[in-house]
């Protein structure tokens, strides 16, 4: 097999390589065992501190142990965890973050992410409503994200780091950098995508939460995916990729915690 030769953009910049030589069930297995071995890490520790204060003699009160500090503490460490596994992996193998498209950020990524934004919310909205329309699934099915929505401003920001800078930044160094670059090794670009794309939506699913499958979010992030690939594939950057999973968390952010205090705001 011909070694995977840089990519050189139409405007003559010269990225990483878009392929890594990692046999697709391995890339596939890895991210698998690295995203449930980072949820366990995360209880783990969440368990010791709870029993460290039970040891202490604190009452553990549930607005402490499910306060927005401790969902924070629990999500940077999970992320932290997760990079850290990928790391000592490529470390072996000698990859790179910039082969992942971990590349210094360019003023065009991000002028791409918000002319993709476009496309993936229509994309979005036609698959939602082919499958409300086909499959009866329930549109208005909540995801369940851990976080109260009246909350104080401390509280806000960290909500907002959460979900709208950490989730981008790490999923995308391992889903479209590691993962869809692996698969890129072996694959033609679209069974790529759409393998990535189905693996990523999987787990949005809520599967084991005890709540009902949530095939809506597992719908959007599948089409999110589709395009967040597309840039990683043309750009050879993640850059604009994360740039437009930000902005699509970072609305639905603006909509869940801060819609309930526009009210407020207006009559100040």
């Amino acid at each position: 097999m011909d070694k995977p030769q840089p990519n050189i953009s139409s405007h003559g910049s010269l990225h990483k390589r878009t392929s890594i030589p990692v046999a697709p069930l391995v890339a596939i297995l890895l991210v698998v065992v690295i995203y449930l071995a980072s949820m366990v890490f995360g209880q783990v520790i969440y368990n010791l501190y709870i029993s460290t204060a039970l040891q202490a003699g604190q009452p553990v009160d549930p607005a402490i142990t499910e306060s927005t500090l401790v969902q924070f503490m629990y999500i940077a460490v999970v992320e932290a965890a997760t990079v850290a596994m990928l790391y000592v992996f490529m470390h072996i193998r000698n990859i790179s973050f910039a082969d992942l498209g971990l590349v210094r950020p360019r003023l065009h990524d991000f002028g791409v992410t918000l002319l993709a934004y476009v496309p993936y919310f229509v994309i979005n909205g036609a698959a939602t409503l082919g499958a409300a329309a086909l499959f009866h699934i329930n549109t208005d099915q909540k995801q369940q994200i851990g976080f109260m929505p009246t909350q104080s401003t401390t509280d806000l920001i960290l909500t907002f780091v959460s979900l709208a800078i950490l989730p981008p930044l790490v999923e995308e160094i391992v889903t479209r950098g590691f993962l869809f670059t692996s698969l890129r090794s072996r694959m033609s670009v679209l069974t790529a995508t759409l393998l990535t794309s189905f693996i990523f939506a999987l787990p949005h699913l809520q599967i084991g939460s005890g709540a009902k499958l949530l095939y809506i979010a597992a719908i959007d992030t599948f089409v999110l995916s589709l395009v967040l690939c597309y840039l990683r594939f043309k750009t050879g950057s993640l850059w604009a990729g994360i740039g437009l999973h930000a902005v699509k968390n970072s609305l639905a952010f603006a909509v869940i915690f801060l819609g309930p205090h526009l009210p407020s705001f207006m009559n100040m």
